[in-house]
């Protein structure tokens, strides 16, 4: 990570000679990865709990070097503690899970609820919850993959879960899934399989619902052009059925090959979300609102430029009260490491947005943001860089208006 080390000012200077605007915001960094049985690689998102303290995975690190479950606990001085809650052991020697790509989840008591890409009996990742005892966090298997061949049940997913209102829980693992709890464990049902081109493929991003609960996210691959689709899964009186809302690209300029961020869904129910690839340089920010007849529509509101405005947004965005929206992207702004931006798109009059770039990592700071990133109650920014830091294992930072 040498070569991202440069410093900010020059990536700043570099930033001003490039022309994007930058703005003033402080940024902190909270915790960084990769020392000691600390854990490394954070690829999602955080979770905050109702005491102000934030949840999350790393892929990697932890006692068994097999990914950890963290807390990161804030005390009236401004300081960040790191708790690891659990540290995966061996998947290819256990029936433990392991490597865990996606972020977590708690339910009203604290317990803590994710998935793992590897491990378990069958060796394709598992469901797993923790419950906090007296002294110690223990962890249950909910639900382990692919007990029969093909995987039908689906394997290693990569994404975390979502809730519904019944305490049901939906997640990705190359099919979409429902577990429901049921007396003696929990039961697994495919509400749908991706088997034709045209429906999607390569269902990585994570799960959001809206108010009927109805279910949204992407696939990377597959649809009509075959460059990736937002789709949503209904709860019809014949049970789930799947709609594809957008293929990628369906015209010129449109984006392509959305990352593994989720979704977001507005008041008026319009979706935002952003690709990897496509429009002018490395991907876009695009909305889809709904119209007549179960058709949507497509707007583009950013096409990155690449360079040191920043580009392939792998992560989708977050959205304040005043409709602002806020993501990162996995490359660009520093010359000397293109190790990514933080950014926040503005309305403006007559449908326009305005682009402004609030940090540029540097590698000592962070590098590779490639998750989703949240806000807190104050409009104060929070998320997690895959590498760089000190160590090398990526942070957890915030950013403050």
């Amino acid at each position: 990570m040498t070569d991202c080390g440069w410093g900010l000012a020059v990536a700043v200077m570099s930033l001003l000679l490039a022309g994007p605007a930058v703005a003033g915001p402080k940024y902190k960094v909270l915790h960084e990865f990769g020392g000691r049985q600390d854990g490394a690689g954070v690829w999602d998102s955080l979770v905050f709990d109702q005491k102000g303290s934030l949840y999350g995975t790393t892929s990697g690190g932890g006692a068994g070097e097999y990914g950890t479950v963290f807390e990161l606990a804030p005390d009236k001085s401004g300081n960040w503690t790191e708790t690891v809650l659990y540290s995966f052991r061996d998947p290819f020697r256990t029936n433990d899970g392991g490597i865990p790509f996606g972020g977590v989840i708690l339910d009203s008591h604290g317990n803590v609820y994710g998935t793992t890409q590897f491990g378990g009996p069958y060796g394709h990742g598992t469901v797993f919850e923790l419950t906090h005892g007296a002294e110690v966090w223990t962890e249950n298997i909910l639900y382990n993959f692919c007990p029969h061949s093909g995987c039908q049940d689906g394997g290693s997913p990569w994404a975390g879960l979502t809730w519904d209102r019944k305490g049901n829980l939906y997640g990705t693992a190359g099919v979409v899934f429902e577990l429901s709890p049921a007396s003696g464990g929990w039961h697994e049902k495919v509400i749908h399989r991706f088997t034709k081109p045209k429906d999607g493929g390569g269902p990585y991003a994570g799960l959001i619902l809206d108010v009927a609960g109805n279910l949204y996210g992407t696939t990377e691959g597959g649809g009509a052009h075959l460059y990736g689709t937002v789709y949503e899964v209904r709860h019809t009186s014949s049970g789930w059925k799947e709609q594809v809302l957008h293929s990628f690209p369906s015209f010129r300029g449109d984006g392509r090959t959305p990352g593994v961020g989720a979704l977001i869904m507005d008041g008026s129910g319009a979706i935002y979300g952003t690709t990897a690839g496509g429009g002018c340089c490395g991907g876009v920010v695009f909305r889809l609102t709904p119209g007549s007849g179960g058709r949507w529509k497509e707007t583009i509101l950013y096409e990155f430029q690449g360079g040191a405005a920043g580009f392939e947004p792998g992560a989708g965005v977050v959205m304040d009260h005043a409709g602002n929206l806020y993501g990162t992207t996995i490359a660009g702004g520093s010359t000397q490491c293109s190790c990514g931006v933080v950014y926040k798109l503005a309305p403006r009059a007559k449908g326009k947005w305005n682009y402004t770039v609030l940090h540029v990592f540097t590698g000592y700071d962070g590098a590779q943001p490639d998750a989703n990133l949240i806000l807190d109650s104050q409009g104060n920014l929070y998320g997690t860089t895959a590498t760089g830091g000190v160590y090398g294992g990526g942070v957890v930072f915030e950013i403050t208006p």
